[in-house]
């Protein structure tokens, strides 16, 4: 509500702004006026398009699938009698269906789906708490801090103006900046260091146990623990912002642990009923766990970390405006390589068309193919770069980044 927001910004009120002695020094140029008004021009249009209006028979869809998926994963997990197989069929199957109810929960905390955000919010609390064992308000506050300043690091290093997306150091360097900021930390870490040199070998194992690090801030979170070495400083993971609904996020929360569970211990006593031992079994559930967080950390982190890394990322000092930041530090995904549109659409649950969806986060991604159009003429019009790569060839460009800023943290501090 208005007064929710009030509240929460006045923790950040710093000053007033004298209009009238800073006008002048702050006034956009005519040539920015103009590309300003002819952004706001194209929004308007996909407004009256109807391009923010979401379908209710899409999304009723989308969620019968996701049901059917969970229903016949429990059926293979169940009926895994002890075969490898099965067990990596089914800890296949959970990954995407954790994954796609991701996307799911993207779009309704969006606000794609329900334009009264208290019905958004409950639907969140189902598919994020619930369906993936995420605390949806640790996500939507990480995940709006992303939305206004994607790719862009902090001013300094205890500073919170950054995206929480690229804050990942000492595991991965996304700019010298970055590793510029945190020399000091650097010198007195061998690991650090190590980390950054082999960032570009280390990149898919790290995506791998992400879902992990996910889970505990959930919990954190929900249930107010101290962040420690897990929470960012951009995260607000204990005790920071009210959560709307905390009984809701706790409940939901078990739920999720709850059900998987269960899973695991399906392909457990699976396996005891075919004849295994118990400690056979015991493994069998250890590794339906491990393969399933991996796999799921993987289905997720390889879509967003396409649609950002690799792409400019600029200092909290010297941004452009917001369409130009959108645009210039996202990238979308194609099809290519062997890989059919229609797979990666799915995969990628909307975003594939990254770029359509920074510049407007609350148009649903049934409408995102035809606002890709227009915003692609806009862009050519304007003079705006903008970037399309498949799986394959946006992936090597993450890689060949990372190579890049490690080369540039050897060849800058060589004693280190």
């Amino acid at each position: 509500t208005r007064g929710d927001v009030q509240e929460w910004l006045a923790e950040f009120e710093i000053g007033e702004i004298d209009y009238a002695a800073s006008s002048e020094a702050l006034a956009p140029s005519t040539r920015q006026q103009r590309f300003e008004a002819a952004y706001r021009k194209l929004r308007a249009q996909l407004l009256v398009d109807g391009m923010f209006k979401a379908s209710g028979s899409y999304y009723a869809g989308k969620m019968a699938q996701q049901a059917a998926l969970l229903a016949a994963t429990f059926c293979v997990a169940a009926y895994s009698n002890g075969s490898l197989a099965k067990v990596t069929l089914a800890a296949t199957m959970v990954a995407l269906f954790l994954q796609q109810s991701g996307w799911l929960c993207h779009d309704i905390l969006h606000h794609q789906l329900f334009k009264d955000r208290r019905y958004g919010h409950l639907m969140g609390l189902v598919w994020g708490n619930l369906a993936q064992g995420f605390s949806v308000s640790w996500w939507t506050n990480k995940h709006n801090s992303h939305h206004a300043v994607p790719n862009l690091v902090e001013s300094a290093a205890e500073a919170a103006d950054g995206d929480p997306d690229i804050d990942t150091m000492p595991f991965l360097a996304w700019s010298r900046q970055m590793f510029e900021q945190r020399r000091a930390a650097l010198e007195q870490s061998a690991f650090g260091r190590a980390m950054i040199r082999h960032q570009a070998l280390t990149y898919f194992p790290l995506l791998g146990l992400a879902r992990v690090s996910w889970l505990i801030q959930g919990v954190q979170s929900a249930f107010g623990v101290s962040g420690g070495a897990w929470a960012t400083k951009n995260e607000d993971v204990a005790g920071g912002r009210k959560q709307r609904h905390p009984l809701g996020e706790k409940i939901a929360l078990l739920g999720h642990y709850m059900w998987y569970c269960t899973m695991a211990g399906l392909v457990g006593m699976a396996a005891r009923g075919s004849g295994m031992s118990s400690t056979e079994a015991a493994a069998q559930v250890v590794y339906f766990i491990a393969a399933s967080n991996v796999l799921t950390g993987l289905f997720l982190a390889v879509v967003f970390g396409l649609g950002h890394n690799g792409m400019a990322v600029y200092h909290a000092d010297d941004r452009p405006d917001f369409w130009k930041l959108q645009v210039s530090t996202t990238r979308n995904i194609t099809g290519g390589k062997g890989i059919p549109q229609f797979a990666v659409d799915w995969f990628c649950g909307g975003l594939q068309y990254q770029v359509e969806h920074h510049l407007f986060p609350q148009i649903p991604r049934h409408n995102l193919a035809a606002v890709h159009d227009c915003v692609v003429k806009f862009c050519r019009d304007e003079g705006v770069s903008y970037t399309e790569a498949d799986l394959v060839d946006g992936t090597c460009d993450v890689l060949t980044h990372l190579s890049s800023v490690s080369q540039e943290f050897i060849e800058h501090f060589p004693a280190l």
